[in-house]
């Protein structure tokens, strides 16, 4: 079954549809590429387990340009949405049905784990976005450097934002053509209306330690806009990412929930939570079900960001972290971070 509300329905779809329409009809014109893409950048958290984000059918041979059908293409294959084609077979381009024909952007679709690429950099328009492959917490990783700009953009990435180390094989997918080893960055120039789509096989994989709230499972969301408090992901320009989670809170299931936050060999750790608001208000953070308060927190502003460190236990593998509160609201979710105590 497939849910179409011309927007994320909510979290109650996953029980009775394999997939949901996240947006509104798709054109063949780069706005309604774009805007597609747009909205389905912070719904990681809802591809699981065999259910999908549909971005709708595809526009292939119907007149983008054709580095905008490689974004359009592209786009879908890593954000796993169901690939259905949308054009007359019989007279589509060649260089089109190439596209639509390239087994490795294909692969990246149909991967094992359907995962949905997350962001991970988010500076001016741009973005990066990364997936697991073939296996979680493994060594291999598919990344797109995506460009929706009107200008070419020199993107510079951190292997350890990826969690990748060591030196890194890298596959251009789009192109099917091995690129070499790199190490420490990805330095590339993305033309505008462009993607760059790499597999990537690092030497080892790297315990994480920051954790955006644009990555959290909210058990209430949905992107209908009837409800005025409804929990939602915020555009935030002070906020790691320009994202947080606000509405969080005023009742027990109104939570922002991280379902795997790693741990290779489990400990006691620091966490600093990064959050705004501008009046008093309290946060209960469970993690694996032990629960800490912490009351008066106020940064003084909705749009400044502030922190408060608590002392956590985890476990080895992966652990579940909640944020809420039971009977008021919480600040608005920055991010967190971990760090091993000594």
């Amino acid at each position: 079954i497939n849910i179409c509300r011309w927007a994320f329905p909510g979290t109650w779809a996953e029980d009775i549809a394999t997939s949901w329409r996240i947006s509104a009809d798709i054109t063949p014109e780069w706005a309604s590429i774009k805007h597609i893409i747009n909205k389905n950048l912070y719904l990681s958290a809802y591809a699981r387990n065999g259910h999908y984000n549909d971005m709708d059918m595809l526009e292939i041979g119907r007149g983008l340009k054709p580095e905008e059908e490689e974004v359009h293409f592209g786009m879908w294959c890593i954000m796993s949405s169901p690939l259905l084609i949308g054009c007359d077979m019989t007279t589509i381009p060649e260089t089109s049905l190439a596209l639509l024909k390239n087994k490795e952007l294909i692969a990246l679709n149909q991967d094992p784990l359907g995962l949905q690429a997350y962001v991970v950099q988010h500076e001016n328009e741009e973005y990066v976005l990364v997936k697991d492959l073939e296996q979680k917490r493994g060594l291999v990783r598919a990344i797109a450097l995506y460009n929706p700009s009107d200008t070419v953009y020199n993107f510079d990435v951190p292997f350890e934002k990826l969690e990748m180390g060591g030196t890194v094989k890298v596959r251009n997918v789009m192109q099917c053509k091995d690129l070499g080893n790199m190490t420490d960055n990805i330095r590339l120039s993305v033309p505008p209306h462009s993607v760059a789509i790499w597999r990537l096989e690092a030497e080892k994989r790297l315990e994480p330690t920051l954790y955006e709230a644009e990555w959290a499972y909210l058990p209430c969301y949905d992107d209908l806009g009837k409800n005025p408090k409804q929990i939602f992901y915020a555009a935030s320009p002070a906020c790691s990412g320009k994202m947080k989670v606000s509405n969080i809170g005023g009742s027990e299931e109104n939570i922002a929930e991280w379902k795997e936050v790693y741990s290779e060999k489990g400990g006691e750790y620091d966490m600093t939570i990064y959050y705004s608001c501008d009046k008093n208000r309290k946060l209960e953070v469970s993690v694996n079900e032990t629960k800490t308060e912490i009351k008066d927190l106020n940064s003084g502003n909705k749009e400044k960001v502030t922190s408060v460190t608590i002392p956590v236990t985890l476990v080895a593998g992966n652990n579940v972290i909640r944020m809420g509160n039971n009977f008021g609201w919480a600040p608005d979710i920055d991010c967190f971070k971990l760090s091993k105590r000594q």
